[in-house]
């Protein structure tokens, strides 16, 4: 097997790889079952995630903030009460934080929702609670975490929603501070909706834009991925048409040209010809259809796609000589590319190792009409049986891809502290 040189991109420093082999007996092949939710993409996963631990965190950090204010309105109602109400409306943040970090987004949106919920509904308690006017006090405390419950509500739901949560809850908080706080008046109750809604909205609008932009940048990978492998096709027919033309010009014209001056039969004519129609037979035989890469086009394609993702991975393309007669659908190829995408991705969120840094390699091998791509680090590595089953990044966007894909397979080994390595094979349409 030889590795070629025009095709092999590697950083000045790193070393030749070889082709390490599979190494059943030390690494446990991952096993995902295959979900059929929507595949969250990798922008909108990203931002949600780290959105969603910092409303976690800020609804911790207000909970320390506002405590002496909530133990000083807790004197007028019972204690268990006040608990119990405190409890309701902030108690679902620590669990955002904790599920922004380990769990997908389902799990996220679910959590988030569920806070936004339970806030408004301890919110519409404030009321009953306080049964005469509070002294000393220009708010009640859940007026001024308003803020809180608006970002939950924008995390959960469509924007639409949230937006109305935001009307919704303006106007609790402003009747509670209404029925709260001793001498409001009906101008008050103005002055207090205007304040809270129109805080919250700044909120509200800068999370919806920033998820918006994330799937917007979503959309154009996935546009510039159909669009390079438009052009990786195009490129394929335009070396078929070439090759044609060539063999029309050096093979059958010269045959035909030959043949006219001869004038007579002659053996060498006639091998001529014979060796013309043979080449003719071989370009119908061989000759690949429009929407199918070579090897050279499905590397390149393929090296697009991890370069995207982050250009500093090393990208080793290996043919073997003689049997890397690929022919890869389009489809395929972007499929494939699709899955070390996520692959790529996934080990650039998840195997950071703080005191060093960790190698990543992509190794592409072609061979007798099929192609194994190999994603490899050396990083942090995981457990694959604590994997929970709604992460989508294994089960759904590689495993899963590959499994539907006609004649292709993937397959994931990973252990703590050794890092992980993502096969993706593909010998032909099943």
């Amino acid at each position: 097997m030889t590795a070629s040189s025009a095709l092999d991109t590697s950083s000045p420093t790193a070393s030749s790889a070889s082709l390490d082999p599979f190494r059943a007996s030390r690494w446990r092949r991952g096993r995902a079952a295959v979900s059929r939710q929507k595949i969250v993409e990798a922008a909108s996963d990203r931002i949600l995630r780290r959105m969603g631990l910092a409303v976690g965190l800020a609804g911790m950090i207000v909970a320390v903030v506002e405590l002496p204010d909530i133990a000083d309105q807790a004197k007028f109602v019972s204690g268990a009460w006040a608990s119990l109400v405190v409890g309701v409306a902030l108690g679902w943040f620590p669990v955002l934080a904790v599920v922004s970090i380990a769990m997908g987004a389902g799990v996220i949106r679910m959590v988030a929702g569920a806070a936004a919920v339970s806030y408004l509904a301890a919110l519409a308690t404030m009321p009953f609670l306080y049964a005469a006017p509070l002294t000393d006090t220009a708010s009640v405390w859940m007026y001024r975490v308003l803020a809180l419950g608006v970002l939950a509500a924008v995390l959960a739901w469509r924007p639409a929603l949230a937006v109305a949560y935001l009307l919704v809850a303006a106007a609790a908080a402003a009747l509670a501070n209404r029925f709260v706080v001793p001498d409001a008046t009906a101008w008050s109750l103005i002055d207090d909706f205007a304040r809270a809604a129109g805080l919250c909205a700044l909120f509200l609008w800068c999370c919806i834009y920033a998820l918006a932009a994330a799937a917007r940048v979503d959309r154009e990978s996935v546009i510039a991925s159909r669009r390079a492998a438009a052009v990786a096709g195009a490129a394929a027919r335009d070396r078929e048409r070439a090759r044609f033309a060539a063999l029309i010009h050096d093979a059958v014209l010269s045959t035909l040209l030959d043949a006219s001056r001869a004038g007579a039969e002659s053996p060498v004519l006639r091998r001529q010809a014979e060796r013309t129609l043979e080449q003719l037979d071989e370009c119908r035989g061989a000759s690949t259809e429009p929407d199918r890469l070579d090897a050279q086009s499905a590397i390149g394609f393929l090296r697009s796609a991890v370069h995207e993702v982050n250009p500093g991975i090393r990208f080793t393309a290996r043919r073997w000589a003689g049997l890397d007669d690929l022919r890869l659908p389009v489809h395929a190829a972007g499929t494939i590319a699709a899955a070390l995408a996520e692959a790529a991705r996934n080990s650039l969120r998840h195997a950071t190792v703080a005191s060093r840094t960790v190698q990543r390699t992509v190794t592409v091998t072609i061979s007798a009409g099929g192609i194994r791509v190999v994603f490899r680090d050396d990083g942090a590595g995981f457990d694959l049986d604590a994997v929970p089953a709604d992460r989508l990044g294994v089960s759904v966007s590689i495993l899963g891809r590959m499994r539907q894909l006609a004649g292709g397979a993937g397959f994931v080994e990973s252990q703590l502290g050794e890092g992980t390595t993502v096969t993706l094979v593909w010998g032909g349409d099943g």
